[in-house]
């Protein structure tokens, strides 16, 4: 009896140590037919919310919501090709208007007041008003794809009985700035209407009009803008981004989150004078590139969804990475800005060329075509041989900090760094080989992955806070979020301690992994790599709670509808390539998926206790197009590889066993 009361109250204790984590709030939105999310508003409701939407030529921030009921809106504009001085990373032109700035509808005669009744999201921000006297509003919100303008389409239909008078304002808003502070001169900023006047609406009629925002270069013409147009252009970059690399499984929420987790990861990219550069967004990070977001977190997932956009951009980015490239082997920058002219290297080396060399052999692989793979490797093969030149005598790579840039300590040699040179050596080895590199530097490589791999477990292996994992710099007592990392490249050595710890209460917040034990600061980056790591390492159970719990937060939560940047650093700015974190962590998290040949690659699916099947639908890598299907069996995994009629493998496995495929 003693020991039944033993275990029973540990069983308690451990559900007492998770609930915090896991427990389930409300949630504010709900998953629509269609695939928008839908919050409905409450009468006297008050909540505001913050969404970014990014095209070619701008990025919007809008603050939506309502204060007891009343619509409050707060448009931010950026254009990141209109360079201000100085024009530095965040020399972008911005401009802000709130709704009370513009002026209001009024209806026989007196101005309207909308009370919002439901807010939709779908990569464009809808919200519908019914008023009072039969009148109802709806406006569509949403950026261009490919011109410097945003658009708030207003549709007014009369639902009532009798005939009203609707006047639509003339809005004619323009700024003109100064000339000494933008790099071509004076910008010229507009707010106008497409119409206005006073027009009679009978029972049913509709009118529409729509508040359009654009900024130019001042001696630049006026263009005209096709409304409709241009949001027929929004609608087929959601669609089409929805339809390709779809996730199927028995979580609606898991299915959806992933969609608006591609969008996000490819609507920010801009079309800079240095070409198309992927931006993390923010207000702040535009017409530039990072190691980390970009070549680390965004690009090795780009070839997957196919988007051409995407991969361009990849493409490009590690060709303004390799025009740094020195024979004295001094760093690359961390950072390329201001549309490719100037850098920001303000931290010193974060481990930025670990970080290149592993996305740019990744994303290689990936996209599958060699002629592309040839031009990446002198890239490739440098920054490894920075990283070798600069490990420590404890066979570890040394840099001045990690990608938090000193806001926690790193030491001067982190786990991150090492992990990060460790994987880039294997995908080297792969890909050189399909390049016909000799096999003597190949050999090379596998064997400075093996000592790598002996000196992250002989350095950074310990026992921290009582957990078998590893510190993540020599000095280190405090548990830190990026110890996941050794997971996220299949170091399994302390996996049970590392993933113990990770889900610990020290750990664990209500908003994912904390960046430090005790701390309240958050990265998404960290807990999407933590998930990834865990799904990696076959704890598909305790991962998927964790998941199933951090996805519902972001879609439907109060916060929404993407991957954050941060807390409280940035007010949780929906940062683009932590949504491509996101997405990696069902491609190489839960699938395990890892290229090892231009039409080759490892697979190790992780199906879930409670699921019958799941599929990955219209994957665009290996320069193809295929579906992976994975079903129940009799205790075992049907998977299935093929495309249309073609079948490229079947093949029956147990749950978690890693499959080659060759296309």
């Amino acid at each position: 009896m003693k020991l039944l009361f033993k275990a029973l109250f540990i069983l308690a204790l451990s559900i007492w140590n998770l609930t915090p984590a896991v427990s389930q709030e409300p949630q504010r939105w709900g998953i629509e037919n269609n695939g928008s999310i839908k919050w409905e508003v409450k009468e006297n409701d008050s909540h505001m919310d913050h969404v970014e939407m990014s095209g070619l030529q701008i990025s919007s921030i809008v603050h939506y919501g309502v204060e007891e009921g009343v619509l409050n809106q707060k448009i931010r504009l950026i254009f990141p090709m209109l360079r201000t001085i100085p024009n530095d990373t965040h020399g972008s032109l911005l401009y802000e208007i709130d709704n009370e700035m513009v002026p209001q509808i009024r209806i026989d005669g007196v101005a309207i007041e909308e009370k919002p009744s439901a807010f939709y999201h779908k990569g464009i921000l809808s919200y519908q008003s019914k008023m009072p006297d039969g009148i109802e509003i709806k406006h569509q919100l949403f950026p261009s794809t490919d011109q410097p303008v945003f658009i708030d389409k207003v549709i007014i239909k009369n639902t009532s009985q009798k005939t009203v008078q609707v006047e639509i304002p003339n809005i004619e808003i323009v700024k003109i700035t100064d000339k000494e502070k933008g790099v071509n001169g004076a910008y010229k900023i507009t707010v106008v209407s497409s119409k206005s006047g006073i027009y009679k609406l009978d029972n049913k009629e509709i009118i529409e009009y729509s508040i359009i925002y654009s900024a130019r270069v001042i001696y630049a013409e006026d263009r005209y803008v096709s409304v409709d147009y241009e949001l027929k252009k929004r609608e087929d970059l959601v669609e089409n981004t929805f339809s390709d690399l779809v996730f199927e499984s028995p979580s609606e929420v898991l299915n959806k989150t992933f969609d608006f987790a591609k969008l996000r990861a490819v609507e920010s990219i801009y079309a800079t004078k240095g070409g198309l550069m992927h931006g993390p967004g923010g207000g702040r990070y535009y017409a530039a590139i990072w190691a980390n977001d970009q070549a680390e977190y965004a690009n090795p997932f780009f070839p997957f969804l196919g988007n051409l956009e995407g991969n361009e951009s990849a493409i490009n980015s590690f060709r303004h990475f390799a025009l740094f490239m020195n024979d004295d082997f001094k760093p690359i920058p961390s950072s390329i800005v201001a549309e490719g002219i100037d850098i920001w290297n303000g931290a010193g080396d974060r481990g930025d060329m670990a970080m290149i060399a592993y996305g740019a052999s990744r994303f290689a692989l990936s996209y599958g075509k060699k002629e592309t793979a040839r031009e990446l490797w002198p890239l490739v093969e440098w920054c490894l041989e920075y990283c070798k030149r600069n490990l420590n005598s404890e066979g570890v790579v040394s840099s001045d900090c990690d990608e938090l840039e000193n806001r926690f300590p790193a030491g001067d040699a982190n786990l991150n760094t090492s992990s990060l040179y460790y994987d880039a050596l294997i995908s080297a080895a792969f890909l050189g080989k399909e390049l016909g590199v000799n096999q003597n530097q190949l050999d090379q490589y596998i064997a400075q992955s093996k000592e790598m791999k002996r000196s992250i477990e002989k350095h950074f292996g310990a026992n921290v806070a009582g957990f078998e994992t590893y510190r993540y710099y020599n000095g280190n007592e405090v548990l830190r979020a990026w110890i996941c990392t050794p997971l996220t490249v299949d170091i399994f050595g302390r996996s049970e301690g590392t993933i113990d710890a990770l889900f610990s209460k020290e750990l664990w917040t209500e908003d994912g992994l904390a960046s430090e034990a005790g701390k309240i600061t958050f990265w998404d980056r960290a807990t999407l790599y933590g998930l990834r790591g865990v799904f990696a390492a076959g704890e598909t159970k305790r991962a998927m709670d964790f998941f199933l719990y951090y996805s519902k937060r972001r879609l439907l939560g109060e916060h929404v509808p993407y991957a954050v940047e941060a807390y409280p650093e940035g007010n949780q700015r929906h940062l683009s390539a932590e949504s491509a974190l996101y997405c990696r962590v069902i491609t190489e998290g839960l699938w395990g998926i890892r290229p090892v040949g231009f039409s080759s690659f490892s697979l190790t699916p992780k199906l879930p206790e409670d699921w019958d099947s799941m599929a990955l639908r219209k994957i665009k890598a290996f320069d193809q197009s295929f579906d992976i299907e994975v079903k129940r069996e009799q205790g075992y995994l049907a998977v299935k590889v093929f495309h249309a009629d073609k079948v490229f493998l079947t093949t029956k496995v147990k749950n978690g066993a890693r499959i080659n495929v060759e296309l």
